[in-house]
């Protein structure tokens, strides 16, 4: 996969550095995280994004599309929380309000289809995941990318208490902040996991399984995938790839 020779030990460092701005800086974080994900993105594509209808499930508050429509694509997103979408003050021309569990878009009308640390935040991914298939022309490409729950990042601003449990994890960060987290464990953050994922694109019966990798370890650490159990920990967050079937 073209995308291999980009995850280097530098691009991990440097991300890894990025996060912790998160919070912070989070202009600073997000227009990292946007210009990462969009070179991610064209190298799994065809190695480029000139010319390409992009879909965008979750696309946030606009860094996403700053990122794509300079690389040349035809940029669109889904948002459903519109404090999201306006969070950054960035004019949305291209963002609709809607679910990623019932796509407004008609089925085979993208080129890519794409989801970037969303599926964490919904009760029900898996039918996301099978809308983002939906909606792909055959022959296109679907990202599927998300945190885990077993991994360091899975409580989010939580930190590492979620591995005492979620609704822990949610009281400790409120004793401490003197507010909620914005991630809240049970309504807009819940437990993922490699296996589902990865079973989920096995039985997926319109496309097929292509390349799956943790997006932010270095090209070697990548056979960590392939290591159930030791993978939910290490891999920290888990990039599916899929290429849409052509139709019979």
């Amino acid at each position: 996969m073209s995308f291999a020779r980009l995850a280097t030990l530098r691009r991990a460092q440097r991300l890894f550095t990025e996060f912790g701005y998160e919070q912070t800086q989070p202009d600073r974080f997000y227009s990292a995280l946007a210009d990462d994900t969009a070179d991610m993105i064209g190298a799994v594509y065809d190695g480029r994004l000139d010319g390409a209808v992009v879909l965008d499930v979750g696309g946030g508050p606009g860094f996403f599309a700053d990122a794509f429509t300079g690389r040349g694509a035809h940029y669109l997103s889904v948002e459903p929380d519109a404090g999201e979408m306006h969070a950054a003050g960035i004019d949305h021309r291209t963002c609709v309000r809607a679910q990623g569990q019932q796509l407004p878009f008609a089925t085979g009308s993208m080129d890519v289809a794409y989801s970037s640390n969303v599926a964490e935040h919904t009760a029900e991914p898996w039918v996301m995941a099978d809308e983002l298939v939906r909606v792909t022309r055959p022959g296109g490409t679907i990202v599927l990318s998300y945190t885990l729950w077993w991994g360091p990042f899975g409580g989010h601003e939580t930190g590492l208490a979620h591995y005492l449990g979620g609704h822990h994890a949610a009281r400790r960060y409120t004793r401490r902040h003197g507010r909620l987290p914005k991630n809240l464990y049970g309504l807009s953050l819940f437990p993922i996991t490699a296996q589902a994922g990865l079973d989920w694109a096995g039985h997926t019966p319109d496309a097929d399984l292509v390349a799956a990798f943790p997006r932010y370890l270095p090209h070697w650490a990548w056979p960590v995938v392939k290591v159930p159990v030791l993978r939910e920990f290490a891999a920290t967050n888990l990039v599916m790839v899929l290429r849409k079937k052509s139709a019979a």
